[in-house]
């Protein structure tokens, strides 16, 4: 059956405020071109949206004439002001922006590990209550927030898991409590992917796997350009997967003996050390990631003494055997064709470290796939929150609420 006239309305509206959002400034005639609508239907819309306070007159292109038909139309960006929080173990932190996802203000805090649940919730909501009416956000529409553990994907709440700080779900419930905002909580190796995909690695892929390498390990999936979860909001715990090369076998409540003994960050710190190789820490960043870093300076630069280099070239080849008997049992299940190695060290390996699994993965999976370097590194999931914080506020900002 055709749309009604209210559908369509809503229909081509939307059809506009993606466009706008996508290309950035357009006049009327380039929103005729863009949509196929006619010119009354395009005005009707604009007049539509400008007076909904989603659109206005930003300025006017370069053409020689003026007037109305001159004038570019822009999403007003302050209609709302949206929030992102990556929580890790020992931390968090914040980033506020507007509705197009310009950045207005971040902030961070440590959280140490002897913390009591209660100051540790309250320090980090305090901190974003402080990082928004810095950024000049008295009211947050929306927050998205990236955390380690499994996300039930049936109410979209942050589950127990083992080896957590308790304060991190308690700290979803505060924040729920707390904000006159719309909370979205997502695992962090998804928000990760989401963000690869978008502005990373994967941005030519509807179907790839990251693989993340920074304090821990896990893994995204997107297939056919969706991002899956598993019935239980599970899927991509790699660390616990079974793998040769360790003394013991992950449990249901434990991933030592997993991949995780392979490929987390003090693995990866405990093999460095054994080539007798050491790095100069780096706020904020695994250990591991340093390490991989150096190591991968002394294979590039050509005025690398012979010993160093060759320490630092069998880390680098030791720890690509490592990451590929991961990347193999996953492509081996799921053919992504595709498999990026994200998070800090994923990012600190760059094209070196991705060519060494992607030789080895060739020589042990039957089925082609490509290893990328992650291009977003560890700043993944602070992106990748607020790109879902972003698309949930517009589409309930751009979509007509019945009056």
């Amino acid at each position: 059956m055709p749309a009604s006239p209210s559908t369509a309305r809503a229909i081509n509206d939307r059809l506009a405020l993606r466009l706008l959002q996508q290309e950035g400034p357009l006049t009327a005639g380039q929103l005729k071109q863009l949509t196929g609508l006619s010119r009354p239907t395009v005005a009707d819309l604009v007049e539509r949206l400008t007076a909904a306070g989603l659109i206005s007159v930003v300025g006017e292109s370069g053409e020689q004439r003026r007037g109305p038909n001159a004038r570019l139309y822009g999403i007003v960006a302050d209609r709302a002001q949206l929030a992102a929080l990556d929580v890790r173990t020992e931390g968090v932190t914040v980033v506020v922006a507007d509705l197009l996802g310009a950045e207005l203000g971040r902030a961070s805090v440590p959280i140490a590990g002897d913390a009591g649940t209660g100051p540790a919730v309250e320090q980090a909501v305090a901190l974003v209550e402080r990082a928004a009416k810095e950024a000049g956000a008295e009211r947050l529409h929306t927050l998205g927030i990236g955390a380690p553990g499994l996300i039930d994907p049936a109410t979209g709440e942050l589950r127990d898991s083992s080896g957590l700080p308790e304060w991190h779900r308690r700290l979803v419930a505060a924040l729920q409590e707390r904000l006159p905002a719309r909370v979205i909580v997502e695992n962090e190796t998804n928000l990760a992917a989401l963000a690869e995909q978008r502005d990373g690695a994967a941005r030519d892929r509807d179907t790839f796997v990251l693989l993340w390498l920074g304090h821990g390990t896990g893994a995204a999936v997107v297939l056919d350009g969706r991002l899956r979860r598993g019935a239980s909001g599970g899927t991509g715990e790699i660390g616990f997967l079974p793998v040769p090369g360790t003394t013991t076998l992950p449990s249901a409540t434990d991933c030592v003996g997993g991949f995780h003994s392979l490929a987390g960050a003090a693995a990866i710190a405990e093999l460095a050390a054994g080539y007798g190789l050491e790095a100069a820490e780096s706020s904020g960043e695994p250990r591991a990631a340093a390490l991989v870093r150096a190591a991968v300076a002394a294979v590039s630069s050509s005025g690398t003494d012979r010993f160093l280099y060759d320490l630092a070239d069998r880390f680098l080849s030791a720890l690509a055997d490592r990451l590929a008997v991961g990347a193999a049992s996953v492509v081996a299940v799921l053919d992504p064709g595709c498999v990026v190695l994200g998070g800090e060290v994923g990012q600190a390996g760059g094209e070196v470290l991705a060519a060494r699994v992607g030789e080895r993965l060739a020589r042990m999976s039957p089925l082609p796939a490509e290893v990328r370097a992650g291009a977003l590194g560890g700043g993944a999931v602070l992106r990748g929150a607020l790109l879902t914080a972003r698309e949930s506020a517009q589409d309930d900002l751009f979509t007509p609420h019945p009056r």
